[in-house]
């Protein structure tokens, strides 16, 4: 007995011989259709038409695999093209927001005669209980404790702490900060200390004074720190006390302290009156407060 693999080559044989003669019948000319050629072509010609389709349909799979094949591959070089200008136009976007920031950062320092020293905001307080931020500027550069942080929206901090090439500074934000401050409106005084994350409260505004919401908050620059003039925030709450001798007031500082990268260390605040006369070596006016 003959194997079953045997049986299925001899078939595929057969098949073959039958198909080239069936091919070679069918191309000449002269051929009958009746008789013994019409026998085998009626016989073997459905089998002709499967092999045919079949090698047809295989040939036809063959192209859409290396059809998809190269559109996989152009694909693949696309997405890669499009994955490196997109990297690029992130670089580009991030270099135009950097000039952005750095220009309004020169356009404050031109407006102000104080000496200005840019930092750029290199690592932030973890702690939920401090406000505070380091920077790539310390005492190499000039950066002392004491010194006013700001930039062009407003004042940012006063350095707590230095190192050699790294600075602390203090936000306003922080519950141990304190600012002097004016309301600019009503000229009323108090005192600017951190309340939460994204608000400050002003303390020691007497209840004789009227507060607005929307009204801008200043520095008085009597605390010795802070030049005068410099923006701190708006008052966004007046709460009037039914008691006491001052009314509580709500600041929304002008500074967006989660998006702040570059700030600016007052270096040299200026000097109080009698201090520039001493400097410049000219007697005091005994007419001038």
């Amino acid at each position: 007995m003959f194997s079953k693999k045997t049986l299925i080559v001899v078939a595929v044989a057969i098949l073959i011989v039958v198909n080239v003669l069936v091919l070679s019948i069918s191309g000449n000319r002269r051929f009958s259709f009746t008789g013994p050629g019409g026998v085998i072509i009626s016989v073997f010609g459905p089998f002709q038409e499967i092999a045919s389709r079949s090698i047809w349909l295989i040939k036809d799979i063959w192209r859409q695999y290396f059809y998809l094949v190269s559109l996989a591959q152009s694909y693949e070089i696309m997405e890669n093209a499009l994955g490196e200008a997109l990297e690029r136009n992130t670089r580009y976007t991030e270099v135009e927001r950097a000039n952005t920031r750095l220009r309004d950062l020169l356009d404050f320092q031109r407006q102000r005669p104080n000496q200005y020293l840019p930092a750029e905001i290199i690592g932030k307080d973890p702690s939920p209980w401090f406000k505070s931020v380091v920077i790539d500027k310390g005492s190499a550069e000039g950066v002392r404790k004491g010194l006013p942080v700001v930039i062009s929206k407003g004042i940012v901090g006063m350095v707590t702490e230095t190192w050699f090439h790294y600075a602390k500074v203090l936000l306003i934000i922080d519950q141990n900060s304190a600012v002097d401050a004016i309301i600019q409106q009503s000229r009323a005084r108090g005192i600017v200390k951190g309340k939460s994350a994204d608000r400050c409260r002003l303390d020691y505004v007497l209840r004789k004074h009227r507060i607005e919401v929307g009204d801008t908050v200043i520095s008085s620059g009597l605390d010795g720190v802070f030049p005068k003039g410099l923006r701190i925030g708006e008052v966004s709450n007046v709460i009037p006390a039914d008691s006491g001798v001052f009314q509580e007031v709500i600041i929304t500082p002008f500074v967006d302290f989660n998006r702040m990268e570059e700030v600016l260390v007052v270096i040299s605040p200026p000097a109080a009156d009698g201090e520039e006369t001493a400097a410049s070596g000219l007697p005091a006016d005994p007419e001038k407060p």
